[in-house]
């Protein structure tokens, strides 16, 4: 369980954020950030089951939700990389993938983001088992790095290029979101981001983790 968020360039006030990057709060860094390919909470010592998603005012066109299923991109792997996959985990962090936008954990903002005062980043393995189905996936996204045994440049290179590969057709899907519209997905198997928008139109959308069950989602933080 857990509470509803929103996540939203309109304040709770009715303002709309600011939407040129040089005036960004830590909000619009979030969301912005989202729109790379990720599976939540994966920086969290238990990772998120899966999520609600739903929509209360959604843009004239773009900001589409985009899933991809990571169950369909490990059996497509190659033996060589399905071997060196079963071999490797990589970290997860927040913190790290919020960088990459300039967004670091201050202490006083409004909002930091779920888990961006955290200072350990877990390290989970790049192929989960689904704990219901027994079949597996890759864990990988954003918010994965620092693969150990790798150098810095080869890790980001080898996981970047994993994703990019992973997230093609046939195997996503985009939502097209109308006001009203809720979607729920199993953060276990699948990556989602959301897709650009004109970030002068307001998008309110609210997101709910479903809790992950330990020991199935725990990973040791280090």
């Amino acid at each position: 369980g857990g509470e509803i968020v929103a996540i939203s360039n309109v304040t709770a006030d009715g303002r709309m954020r600011a939407h040129d990057p040089a005036e960004w709060d830590d909000m619009m860094k979030i969301i912005v950030g989202n729109m790379a390919w990720h599976a939540d909470s994966t920086y969290m010592p238990v990772q998120a089951k899966g999520a609600v998603f739903s929509a209360e005012v959604v843009p004239r066109s773009g900001g589409q939700t985009g899933f991809a299923d990571m169950r369909a991109a490990y059996d497509a792997l190659d033996d060589a990389t399905r071997a060196l996959v079963h071999q490797r985990s990589a970290h997860h962090s927040l913190v790290y993938s919020q960088s990459k936008l300039g967004h670091v954990h201050s202490g006083n903002s409004a909002y930091v983001g779920y888990g961006m005062d955290n200072t350990s980043a877990p390290l989970r393995p790049l192929v989960k088992r689904h704990p219901e189905t027994g079949r597996p996936s890759l864990l990988i996204g954003r918010h994965a790095h620092a693969v150990p045994g790798m150098a810095a440049e080869e890790s980001e290179r080898f996981l970047e290029d994993l994703v990019e590969w992973a997230c093609q057709a046939p195997r996503v899907f985009h939502h097209q979101w109308a006001a009203g519209d809720v979607v729920l997905w199993d953060n276990r198997c699948t990556l989602h981001r959301a897709m650009p928008w004109d970030l002068a139109e307001p998008r309110v959308m609210w997101h709910s983790r479903l809790c992950g069950d330990t020991p199935s989602e725990l990973a040791p933080s280090v």
